[in-house]
């Protein structure tokens, strides 16, 4: 197997059909179709159903293309790193955030490296957490800015930001029209709650009920911050998120701090332990992150 199977096949996945991967990759239709057939017997399995208006990936591919992106991904990077150090401070920076608060944090970095560095180019991954970690941990990100809590055994992680918890509610919701600009966690117990959808956010929220005595009526667990707004906006429930939320949103919800017991996100930056950074992350790290400590 080499790695142009995997581009070949990745091209394929992408496209949907031999025809536009060909010509995508500016080969005929038959060699192509060849190297795949070639690719499926080295591995024995089929990688893709073929009919005549397309392919679609089996199970075997599915699982497949998510190592074959990882791989290809890993090969462009490490030809990134070599030329960086022969060439200068130039190549990609890998990088992903979660929502909230860490999106602005990880741009006022690059805002600033960039005017240092202006050969260097950005990838920047959005996502939840567990998934942030988990490109992280395969090698598709170098540097991320998570929410805690995390792994400290396998993420050297440095804390850069700290907000309290918030919930979000129709401006015509009971919570939105009583005095002040927080709510009291347990006013919050009668009514359905939409959380994030990180799993140890789940166990997080019901400790904060527990001295309470009550269990939280968590109706809906949600990836993105989007997704909650929405939600929020159409009355299904009101949703607990990082106070950041209240810079995206529009007069018809209200944001409200949650107290009694104060609750806060705290933002991380991490990096993998066991993987060494490309120049350009290492860089990144030592004049962005590290002096950005709380």
């Amino acid at each position: 197997m080499e790695l142009r199977h995997l581009r070949y096949f990745l091209t394929v996945a992408e496209e949907g059909s031999f025809t536009k991967a060909a010509e995508r990759l500016l080969i005929a239709q038959p060699p192509l179709s060849r190297q795949i057939r070639d690719l499926e017997e080295e591995l024995d399995a089929t990688l893709f159903d073929r009919k005549n208006h397309g392919v679609t990936l089996t199970e075997a591919g599915v699982r497949f293309r998510q190592y074959a992106s990882q791989i290809v991904a890993l090969s462009d990077r490490s030809v990134e790193d070599i030329r960086d150090m022969s060439e200068g401070l130039q190549g990609i920076l890998y990088l992903a955030t979660v929502e909230a608060r860490a999106p602005k944090i990880l741009s006022e970095w690059i805002a600033g490296f960039a005017r240092e560095y202006p050969r260097v180019e950005y990838n920047l991954w959005n996502g939840n957490t567990d998934d942030v970690i988990h490109r992280i941990h395969s090698g598709l990100c170098e540097i991320a800015v998570i929410t805690a809590p995390y792994d400290e055994e396998s993420l050297e992680g440095i804390e850069v930001y700290r907000e309290p918890w918030v919930v979000m509610m129709p401006k015509g919701h009971p919570l939105a029209l009583s005095k002040g600009e927080s709510v009291e966690l347990k006013e919050l117990a009668p009514f359905d709650l939409l959380i994030p959808s990180r799993v140890s956010r789940l166990k997080e929220i019901e400790d904060w009920f527990e001295p309470l005595g009550v269990t939280p009526k968590i109706i809906c667990r949600l990836a993105h911050m989007q997704n909650a707004i929405e939600l929020t906006r159409q009355g299904v429930g009101i949703a607990i998120f990082p106070g950041a939320v209240a810079d995206y949103l529009s007069d018809d919800i209200v944001v409200k701090k949650i107290v009694h017991p104060d609750v806060y996100a705290t933002y991380v930056c991490v990096r993998d332990k066991e993987r060494k950074l490309s120049m350009v992350a290492e860089k990144f790290w030592e004049e962005c992150v590290s002096g950005a400590g709380m």
